[in-house]
């Protein structure tokens, strides 16, 4: 299979995606500003997923710009990622709906501590499939950046029963490093590897 159907395909999820948690936002009945106010805590976890979602969809594709072809392994670490990535509007749902209650924000930390592990997977699968020497292997280098992420994800979700909020700040400070894509792909693709 061609990397361009992979990231065709990986493209359509990840805007299905944001479709179904958009969906999620209900318009009041009533035509007052007041009204909106409980909308409030669903529509911060909207706007943070949305962002993640971004994230890893703009990641996605510096990512595979940096390949040459995909293999089997590739599509099912690819697969692997999609499905992590297919329960952010589930757990947004709930933590909006919640108002940012414990259990709800602790398995969110969970769902992106398990998208961060898929998509370390995924790279590592890139990685062995184009050698040690190849331009995939050198941009992403040690990954420290996906790594600390894991971590902060680990920390976010053991504070958690501390406050729901600080675990969210993490989130958010996670989300802020991941913001700008990937400059380590783009510069290695810039001077030609």
């Amino acid at each position: 299979m061609s990397k361009t159907r992979m990231e065709a395909f990986s493209d359509g999820v990840i805007a299905i995606l944001i479709t179904i948690m958009v969906l999620e936002l209900r318009a009041p009945h009533e035509p007052t500003p007041d009204a909106l106010r409980p909308l409030i805590p669903t529509f911060i976890s909207y706007v943070l997923s949305f962002v993640y979602l971004g994230i890893y969809w703009n990641n996605h594709h510096h990512l595979i710009q940096a390949v040459q072809h995909v293999s089997g392994p590739v599509l099912w670490a690819n697969l692997h990622l999609l499905f992590w990535l297919s329960l952010i509007p589930f757990v947004t749902g709930w933590m909006g709906e919640t108002h940012f209650a414990t259990m709800p924000v602790v398995l969110y930390g969970a769902v992106l501590f398990f998208c961060g592990i898929a998509y370390f997977i995924l790279t590592r699968t890139l990685i062995a499939l184009h050698g040690r020497q190849s331009t995939i292997a050198t941009a992403l280098g040690k990954d420290f950046k996906g790594k600390i992420s894991v971590v902060l994800y680990v920390v976010a979700i053991l504070l958690s029963s501390v406050s729901a909020w600080i675990s969210c700040g993490i989130y958010i400070f996670v989300a802020i490093m991941w913001l700008v894509p990937d400059r380590r792909i783009e510069k290695t693709l810039t001077t030609g590897h």
